[in-house]
């Protein structure tokens, strides 16, 4: 019986409102949803039941991608300024973006994260040093509507 190899976490895009971003260098809070348990004490006992789950709730989105003067740049930062622009406010998060993390392997899609109704919470750049190596990232955290997990058919 032939033994399928675990997909390795290193080979993805990710596509907001269709277009892909393929400088996107690590995407974390992949949670499909997470909720709380409904406790109920039982009386005259120290005994709690859970009986029910609560809300649900969805972790934010961080996206990390390098600054390289790609077509990137202007894609983030125009979503980015849709939510907070400088001296006339913004939209804030009526501003939203269907969009997905997609694994490949070896080229070819394998399944999707769908993400649904994403806004920016924050976004920020990495520290600037004279004398560093280091590369220029930008962090953008996105709140939203939850994750879907799509398997594809092939």
């Amino acid at each position: 019986m032939p033994v399928n190899e675990p997909y390795r976490a290193n080979e993805f895009v990710v596509e907001i409102a269709g277009v892909e971003s393929p400088t996107v260098r690590k995407v974390s809070g992949l949670s499909l949803g997470e909720t709380d348990s409904v406790e109920v004490p039982e009386g005259g006992t120290n005994i709690v039941h859970k009986v029910s789950s609560g809300i649900v709730k969805y972790q934010p989105l961080t996206v990390e991608r390098y600054v390289d003067g790609s077509k990137d740049d202007p894609s983030f930062k125009a979503f980015f300024e849709t939510m907070f622009k400088r001296g006339v406010g913004g939209a804030g998060s009526t501003v939203r973006r269907d969009g997905a993390v997609v694994k490949k392997h070896f080229g070819k899609e394998v399944f999707r994260l769908a993400f649904y109704g994403a806004w920016v919470k924050s976004a920020s750049f990495s520290d600037l040093e004279a004398g560093s190596n280091n590369l220029l990232k930008q962090t953008v955290v996105l709140e939203h509507d939850g994750l879907e997990l799509i398997l594809s058919g092939g």
